[in-house]
């Protein structure tokens, strides 16, 4: 009796150990065929070139490579919010997450100016990309916006470049000049005599047409080519004023809360896109300014040399203001420095 006993408790033992042994299986199974919705409130109009080369192509490789379980709904500027409130409505929640450009929210860490890029600083892509993510930039400004609840990850590096309706003249007084601007830049283009404006994007063709600005930038010859500006503003001015970079704005909450798998997949994808969508983009402003020089007229024009030392200095001196903002922001000013240096810029 006592044998059958015993071995009746180890056959029960066994169906314990078995069963414990399952149910972390079971659990991972089905934690692994969660499917996952993100809802991503843009700050490019449909019509932008990034939109559709960015957004677009984000969500369907997310979709392809964790096989439908990750979708993101792409909406464009103003859908739910545009410009500076897309980061709020991420930080609450309305929608997990959003594209941005730094220069939207400066008041939100004292790194996002050199997040956005410091006009006048650094000339290629590759420059900011380098400050961004081997540098440490992108890693100190996100230590600084876990307090917020979000986090941000570059989305591509570009360069930016003024249209103007009209060419400016050597000496010529430029407080008669309209020009939509945002962020960092408006101090910079305001030290070089124009009178900078604030427009949202949706906003900027019907401003340009209509005389309410005399000139606009939206990144540089691919923003221009699909805002249409080339229709009404004839030139494109030389050299960039500035390489910024576009982000996403994440939602900590909802990152954490996704299944692990999918975590790794959406990290890894917006990492790798982000050096793949920045080469690419160099390839699309050739091919789009030479669509605006043989399609609708364009001329490259540069900055009058009057002008050029103006934004230099204001270069220096916004540089300078912004390293006063905290230690981090004067660290990381220093390795921006210090990079011009090796760069031979200064």
């Amino acid at each position: 009796m006592q044998s059958t006993h015993r071995t009746s408790n180890r056959r029960n033992a066994l169906k314990g150990v078995l069963a414990a042994a399952a149910a972390p299986a079971i659990i991972t199974s089905a934690h692994a065929q969660a499917k996952v919705s993100w809802r991503v409130q843009s700050h490019w109009p449909k019509a932008s070139g990034s939109f559709n080369g960015s957004l677009v192509p984000l969500a369907k490789e997310l979709d392809e490579r964790t096989k439908g379980r990750f979708k993101l709904q792409a909406m464009g500027a103003g859908e739910i919010a545009k410009g500076s409130e897309i980061f709020n409505i991420v930080r609450r929640g309305v929608v997990q997450m959003g594209s941005t450009a730094p220069s939207y929210n400066p008041d939100e860490s004292e790194l996002m100016n050199q997040y956005f890029g410091i006009p006048g600083t650094l000339r290629h892509p590759w420059e900011m990309m380098h400050l961004v993510k081997n540098l440490g930039l992108e890693a100190a400004l996100n230590e600084q916006l876990k307090a917020r609840g979000v986090f941000m990850m570059a989305e591509k590096s570009y360069p930016t470049e003024l249209v103007l309706k009209k060419k400016i003249a050597p000496g010529e007084d430029l407080s008669r000049i309209k020009i939509r601007s945002a962020g960092n830049l408006v101090d910079y283009f305001a030290a070089a005599g124009f009178v900078p404006q604030n427009i949202d994007g949706p906003e900027l063709y019907q401003a340009l047409a209509t005389g309410v600005i005399d000139g606009a930038h939206w990144g540089a010859a691919v923003g221009a080519l699909s805002m249409k500006f080339w229709e009404v503003a004839k030139f494109q001015m030389k050299p960039a004023v500035l390489i910024a970079n576009d982000v996403f704005v994440i939602n900590l909450d909802a990152y954490n809360k996704l299944p692990d798998d999918l975590r790794e997949t959406f990290t890894m994808l917006v990492q790798e896109r982000y050096f793949r969508r920045t080469i690419e983009y160099q390839h699309q402003e050739a091919v789009a300014t030479n669509t605006g020089v043989t399609k609708y007229g364009l001329e490259l024009v540069p900055y009058p040399e009057d002008v050029q030392k103006r934004m230099a200095q204001a270069s220096k001196d916004i540089l300078a203001k912004d390293m006063a903002g905290g230690p981090k922001a004067k660290e990381m000013g220093e390795k921006l420095t210090a990079l011009m240096k090796d760069l031979g810029y200064v």
